[in-house]
């Protein structure tokens, strides 16, 4: 996939029921969206189509707080 990297910092991530509702948060809106998170860090990094803003509202929307 030839998409933007995103690196955003997110607050309230502690499990992989986490890691796999803000993946399928992005996936929904980019099917095609490559998703890392690392709980440790509290990030998550994202290839995908979607704009800033509508990567923020997707994990937004799912509960976390984007803090970066």
């Amino acid at each position: 996939m030839n998409a933007p990297q995103h690196e955003l910092q997110v607050k309230g991530m502690s499990c992989q029921h986490c890691v796999k509702g803000v993946t399928r948060a992005i996936q929904e809106r980019d099917p095609q969206a490559e998703v890392l998170v690392d709980l440790a860090s509290g990030r998550v990094h994202a290839r995908t189509t979607l704009s800033h803003e509508a990567l923020v509202q997707a994990i937004t929307d799912e509960g976390y707080e984007v803090t970066s």
